[in-house]
């Protein structure tokens, strides 16, 4: 893929945005229609399992999907953060457009940080607007069953943390079912006692993903699209599978650094892992497993105080690859052939364009695009970019105590500034609001993001800078103002 040699080529291809913003989903054919799973992890880095090189943790469900489908390697979340990744995700939009980049809090107030900043942030959305068609509304229009259990967090927290919202849930944004729980997570326990420990060998009953699985084994008179989101392996990372953390002793070397929390983190992977495979067993029990695409991914990079992250720079909240790049494996018997690996850069605003294609119909009015192509073509190259917006610091009350570097496996808290970034073809560019400063990566030869090259390449970088700034514009995009 080559990059766009023109200014006026760069308009051009902005000016295609807005045209393909103005239509609506419309039904193209009366193929089959598969049953959908979506399974949505939280926190998990992109080397956190198996299949995606990890030397420790043991993952066989989730490696069984990549084995029996297709495992993207330059799969992206569109946000470092939860609830502008999960907004993005259910609406195929940017967060810049959606005006939805940060995490849902108590009140739409402005950012407060424990040390004032140059820059300040654009106030707190709390809601995903109603006005926004999801994906379940979409897929419902074509016929499709919805439901959703697990992890929400696009709305503001109601009478509990993360509790649905009873004019934001999911059942007012397409899903026919939905149920809160929140399964056996810690969360669960803010309430209530912990619940004892688990004798060698078993893994907690999962209320939340066992609705899920039971879901999936109902009788159904149409397709079905299922979105399981999950609460792992999110903190409070608190495992009451002791025996798995004792076995995790010999499996992660003594002198590994942050051992401690390593160990008690990898057990709660492997715990997601079992989960997944609870929903994988009731697709095989429903025997509809040539039925179904299945989808995995997280929804955004792993938590820099348990997840390495390497061989990727950076963390959840930043831009860099570590917060962004994640696992991302699809699953279609008969459509993708197995244990199949593919390099095209794909991010989770393409699922739902995705979804509705593979329904019959035709997602218009989104950022993302159908990625069905690349089933069946490992050359599929899309000529676009892929984008993202941060316009906020983090950590917010323990920012001034954060390290300033932000680096590979160095398990700290970084300060993570306002941002925005562009990928086009193997270049990825990111633009810190403080001072408008560039940096430019060649990712085909540095995946650790360790060289700006904006000076060996000035015109590439001065292109997409340019293409980051208008694609911003044109999606209204909020930014970060000078501190007054």
């Amino acid at each position: 893929m080559s990059y766009l040699s023109a200014p006026g080529a760069v308009l051009l291809l902005c000016c295609c945005f807005a045209i393909a913003l103005t239509v609506f989903t419309v039904p193209s054919s009366d193929a089959a229609q598969p049953n959908i799973v979506l399974i949505l992890a939280d926190d998990l880095g992109w080397s956190d399992v198996g299949c995606y090189g990890h030397p420790w943790h043991r993952t066989p469900h989730i490696d069984r999907l990549a084995s029996e489908g297709m495992r993207f390697t330059h799969g992206y979340s569109p946000a470092p953060i939860c609830s502008a990744a999960r907004a993005s995700i259910l609406t195929g939009r940017t967060p810049a457009r959606l005006q939805f980049e940060f995490v849902t809090k108590a009140e739409a107030s402005p950012q407060k940080l424990d040390a004032p900043q140059p820059l300040a942030a654009p106030p707190y959305t709390l809601n995903l607007p109603l006005a926004e068609i999801t994906v379940a509304e979409r897929l419902a229009t074509l016929n499709y069953e919805t439901a959703f259990f697990g992890k929400w967090h696009v709305s503001q927290h109601f009478q509990r943390y993360l509790g649905w919202h009873p004019q934001f849930g999911p059942p007012n944004q397409g899903f026919q079912v939905a149920q809160e729980d929140f399964g056996d997570h810690p969360y669960a326990w803010k309430k209530n006692p912990a619940p004892s420990d688990l004798p060698d060998g078993q893994f907690p009953e999962d209320s939340m993903v066992n609705r899920a699985a039971d879901f999936i084994r109902s009788s159904h008179r149409k397709p079905f699209f299922l979105m399981m989101s999950s609460f792992y392996v999110h903190t409070p990372v608190r495992n009451r599978c002791r025996w798995l953390v004792e076995q995790y002793q010999d499996r992660i070397p003594a002198d590994s650094p942050n051992r401690k929390k390593r160990l008690e983190y990898a057990a709660f992977v492997e715990t997601l892992d079992h989960h997944v495979g609870t929903v994988l067993k009731a697709i095989d029990d429903a025997q509809l497993m040539n039925d179904t695409l299945v989808v995995f991914i997280s929804d955004n990079g792993g938590h820099p105080e348990y997840c390495a992250n390497a061989p990727l720079r950076g963390s959840k909240w930043n831009l860099y690859e570590g917060g962004i790049r994640v696992p991302f494996i699809i699953r279609w018997p008969g459509q993708i052939s197995p244990a199949t690996t593919n390099d095209t850069p794909v991010i989770g605003y393409d699922l739902l364009p995705t979804f509705v294609d593979i329904a019959g119909g035709k997602a218009t009015n989104v950022d993302g695009i159908s990625i069905r192509p690349a089933f069946g073509d490992l050359n599929w190259s899309p000529d676009r970019s892929l984008l993202w917006h941060f316009p906020y610091y983090h950590p917010e009350s323990t920012y001034s105590k954060a390290v300033e570097e932000i680096g590979i496996n160095d398990f700290a808290v970084s300060k993570t500034k306002p941002q925005s970034a562009l990928r086009r073809s193997n270049f990825k560019i990111i633009n810190f609001a403080e001072g408008n400063r560039l940096e430019l990566y060649d990712l085909s030869t540095d995946t650790g993001e360790q060289h700006d090259v904006s000076h060996r390449f000035p015109d590439v970088a001065a292109r997409m800078a340019m293409e980051l700034e208008q694609r911003l514009t044109e999606m209204n995009a909020r930014r970060a103002t000078v501190n007054k």
